[in-house]
């Protein structure tokens, strides 16, 4: 299992930027950050520097959309980061959320998401694409590598997920729902004759590691709020009886307001409707060995990333324990000399 974190584009830059490097040395894979322009300071340019004062950590947004930028600048700005430091880029997407809906706009439609995901990867991967009547082309661009990853919730987009993502992004670590949803990606990649194990699982949720409960549902309580808005896009288009499990459509029903204006904030005051079973299935908290334990059950249905948000009082700490513990417990173990190698003490000793 591979490890990222997401991180908010708060000022200063510097703190994000110190942050990822942080987390690169606690040895994670990825450093994701929220992509609404509005909100947050303009992630790519951070990513730059992020890229600069680092080795091997990847970077890229958790979620951009095709709504907010033209498809052709957000493939330029990936593959210029990856002539520039060596293919350590990678792109989640999703229909939109808060870059959206903050500039009174709304959510792609799946057909848009679909063509969007394929001229940013055609082109960010140094390729030609059909885009508006022309073929387009970057000349400058050679060898660049980009996979785009689909986050997504709803039926139909599980399926596009499927049918077309590199990866999935499931930003919420329930094991029962993170199960059906994987499944029902992994079938939709079937029956468009992909390899369905082919396709990389990223479940993201807040990880906040300590003891007090209280206080670490009350830090990530923001996230069940954040699901909560593309939950009530799938109840109004699907009514509360579809396929989606109850167990992600119940809870919304005290939903009745959203202030994007304290998205993805710990103590964010509109996500009082969230309870705390859903905090706590939703998110990986408490001690490290019961992070272990809900990381195995998710990685055992197939999740090859683990990314944490660490919008929350406790970020360094928590990079800590998952970089001296929880981490080395989901890697897979390699032995410098294998069992076999090793002399036979018993027979050594009874020859002498």
């Amino acid at each position: 299992m591979e490890f990222g974190t997401v991180l908010q584009c708060n000022p200063p830059a510097a703190r994000t930027v110190a942050l990822a490097k942080k987390a690169e040395e606690h040895g994670f894979d990825y450093v994701w950050t929220f992509d609404s322009h509005l909100l947050w300071q303009e992630p790519y340019v951070i990513y730059s520097q992020i890229l600069a004062e680092t080795r091997t950590i990847k970077v890229g947004p958790m979620v951009t959309n095709p709504a907010t930028r033209d498809w052709t600048v957000t493939a330029s700005t990936f593959a210029t980061l990856n002539q520039m430091y060596g293919n350590r880029t990678v792109c989640g997407i999703g229909r939109g959320d808060s870059a959206v809906r903050v500039i009174n706009g709304a959510p792609t439609t799946l057909k848009t998401l679909r063509q969007a995901v394929h001229v940013i990867r055609e082109l960010a991967n140094s390729r030609p694409v059909e885009y508006n009547g022309a073929t387009l082309q970057f000349p400058w661009s050679i060898g660049s590598e980009l996979e785009v990853w689909v986050a997504a919730y709803g039926p139909l987009a599980l399926k596009l997920a499927g049918e077309v993502g590199d990866g999935f992004i499931l930003q919420l670590a329930d094991v029962d729902i993170a199960e059906w949803m994987i499944q029902t990606v992994r079938q939709a990649a079937a029956n468009a004759g992909r390899d369905p194990l082919a396709v990389k699982f990223c479940v993201a949720a807040p990880m906040y590691v300590g003891q007090d409960w209280e206080h670490m549902r009350d830090q990530c309580r923001w996230f069940g709020g954040m699901v909560g808005n593309h939950v009530a896009d799938i109840v109004a288009k699907y009514g509360s009886d579809s396929a989606v499990p109850q167990a992600l459509t119940d809870y919304i029903a005290g939903r009745d307001s959203y202030d994007y204006n304290e998205h993805g904030r710990a103590g964010n005051t509109h996500t009082s409707f969230v309870p705390d079973e859903i905090v706590d299935r939703f998110c990986v908290l408490g001690t490290a060995e019961q992070h272990i334990e809900k990381l195995e059950k998710l990685k055992a249905l197939g999740v090859t990333q683990f990314a944490g948000y660490l919008q929350h009082d406790n970020k360094e700490e928590t990079l800590r324990v998952y970089g001296e513990t929880i981490m080395p417990a989901l890697r897979e173990h390699v032995v410098a000399k294998a069992e076999a190698d090793r002399p036979d003490l018993t027979r050594q000793q009874a020859s002498t």
